[in-house]
């Protein structure tokens, strides 16, 4: 491939490399011209670099003449070429749309022209000429894809794979879509060495190393800063609307108040998705015949929020809300402070432990909350066990059974009809690699370092059953994530916020403060409904928002 990298041959359909024409594609004349209205020309010697790996708020280029080579830097600080971009191709991919540190550096080739897009022009450009604004998304978005199957851009875990840190933190950077390779410290026989030539030993994994830095079992928190995942908050900015959670129903929300032009700021702990983002497949979800996974769903809500000027910052979990003034200041667990006219609270929920005996030791270590790849892989051809009768259990169930040796759904009622959706029970019950326990529960839990075996027991007859396991996914229950609001409003029973008190059926008892999705009380528990509670919320948030306005000029006036 003359413009495509060595190294980056096309293995699959699936494989964006594959797909050079809307990965890299070549504009026409007529689009070629109206991005230049955008930008201003400049001219590049060769070797000068355009940008470099690290860098934020980079700008946009085309290429006018001669050639803008995009290059990878491995651990060592050896330099791949990812892309060559030719005349009339673009730089770029997702990170043009946040403040995120950018992963490659771009390098001239030869005497070269450009169009340089300064980035509030560039959000002008996608919205102004929405043609090329859809070759531009598309092509973003497939570079990510790219970067990340080819683990370019990338750094390096190194750990054992079935520790709870190498799990916790393995998950961060594949629902935040950061490239990355996975070296199992436990099994790769090169790993030995890979950890001395740089000085490390066992005791300092799991690590995370890149060219710029080496970063010893990282908290999720400081992961994020040092990779440049978060993104620093404004703290003298008075934001239209913050949301506080980013699962479909605050992804929702925030994609509709960006597009209607509220100044909007999304508050995060982890990933984008919230519990939908860990689902293999959802296959109810108006528009996807085929079904997405969750990840997928919650990677394209969040560029299109971003698209509209939403800005997102992950690794920064909210921690209170003082409501006692004109305006809502959120605190975050880092001690900053975001302030804003109104709040929609989409924190979601989170499922419930069991009550087990070193049940803690082994979370993240064999006792999991989601099945993914990540974790089919840690488990694959052992027999795995799942707790819980809702869609999410029945999903993970059958995504498991194509990797582990059997799957184990226990259920302490009589079965699923009352909580599963009937197409994921028809599978269920059609695969033999499933078999339904109805009346049981785990009383025990086995294994060193991470789990190795669980029994468990019929709850009518007392029997009790002992396996070798490879994981547990637990999927009961839900426990409202609404301790942040401190007392700013009012909570059921179970702690879910409720919400109806004023113009609109998601306000709470505090004007100016909404919640969507699974931490409302009385909401259904269903990603569609989560969008669409969402969306339907920023109306009343518009409103307020302009009596707000409305009544501090009639103030100002007096």
């Amino acid at each position: 491939m003359g413009n495509s990298a060595p190294g980056a041959q096309p293995v699959d359909s699936s494989d964006p490399y594959a797909r050079l024409e809307q990965t890299f594609p070549v504009l026409s004349e007529d689009m070629a011209g109206r991005i230049a209205r955008f930008g201003h020309r400049e001219t590049l010697a060769d070797g000068d670099h355009v940008f470099h790996r690290g860098e934020r708020g980079v700008d946009f280029f085309l290429v006018g003449s001669g050639e803008i080579e995009i290059i990878d830097h491995g651990d060592h600080g050896e330099e791949g070429i990812v892309h060559r971009h030719c005349a009339r191709q673009f730089t770029g991919e997702l990170d043009l749309f946040n403040d995120r540190k950018i992963l490659v550096s771009g390098r001239a080739v030869g005497p070269t022209e450009v169009i340089r897009v300064k980035r509030a022009d560039f959000r002008r450009l996608i919205v102004a000429e929405p043609d090329i604004g859809e070759i531009i998304m598309r092509a973003f978005i497939l570079r990510r894809v790219a970067l990340m199957q080819h683990q370019q851009g990338a750094v390096t875990l190194v750990g054992p794979a079935r520790s709870a840190d190498t799990v916790r933190i393995n998950a961060f950077l594949t629902r935040n879509g950061y490239p990355h390779r996975t070296i199992d410290s436990s099994t790769d026989p090169d790993a030995a060495a890979f950890l001395e030539g740089f000085g490390l030993s066992d005791a300092d994994l799991p690590v995370v190393i890149s060219e710029e830095q080496i970063l010893r079992n990282p908290s999720t928190h400081d992961l994020a800063d040092a990779l440049g995942v978060a993104v620093a908050i404004d703290q003298q900015r008075l934001h239209d609307l913050i949301v506080v959670g980013a699962g479909p129903a605050g992804l929702a929300a925030a994609v509709y108040a960006a597009s209607e032009g509220l100044d909007t700021l999304i508050i995060e702990s982890t990933a984008p998705g919230g519990q939908a983002g860990t689902s293999s497949k959802i296959e109810n979800y108006l528009g996807f015949p085929t079904g997405i996974s969750g990840q997928a769903l919650a990677g394209r809500a969040q560029v299109q929020a971003q698209k509209f000027g939403a800005r997102l910052a992950v690794s920064r979990a909210a921690t209170g809300l003082d409501c006692s003034g004109g305006h809502f200041r959120l605190q975050l667990e880092d001690g900053t402070v975001a302030e804003a006219r109104a709040v929609v609270a989409a924190t979601g929920a989170r499922y419930r432990k069991l009550d087990l005996p070193d049940y803690a030791r082994f979370e993240g270590a064999g006792v999991y909350y989601a099945a993914t790849a990540m974790e089919a892989q840690l488990c694959a051809n052992r027999p795995v066990v799942v707790v819980g009768g809702g869609n999410s259990a029945g999903q993970a169930a059958v995504y498991m059974s194509r990797f582990a040796a059997h799957v184990h759904i226990l259920v302490r009622s009589e079965g699923l009809a009352a909580t599963m959706s009937s197409y994921l029970i028809d599978r269920i019950m059609a695969s033999d690699a499933i078999t339904l326990h109805p009346y049981s529960e785990v009383t025990a839990l086995t294994g060193d370092t991470h789990l190795e075996g669980l029994a468990w027991r019929d709850r009518r007859s007392g029997e009790e059953m002992q396996i070798e396991a490879g994981a547990l996914f637990v999927m009961i229950g839900a426990q409202p994530c609404s301790d942040w609001l401190q007392g700013c409003a009012k909570l059921d029973d179970a702690g879910f916020i409720l919400t109806g008190d004023g113009c609109s059926p998601f306000e709470t008892s505090r004007p100016g403060l909404f919640a969507v999705g699974d931490v409302r009380s009385g909401s259904v528990k269903r990603v569609a409904s989560g969008v669409g509670e969402g969306s339907v919320v920023i109306q009343a948030v518009h409103r307020f928002i302009e009596r707000q306005k409305t009544d501090a000029m009639g103030c100002g006036a007096k």
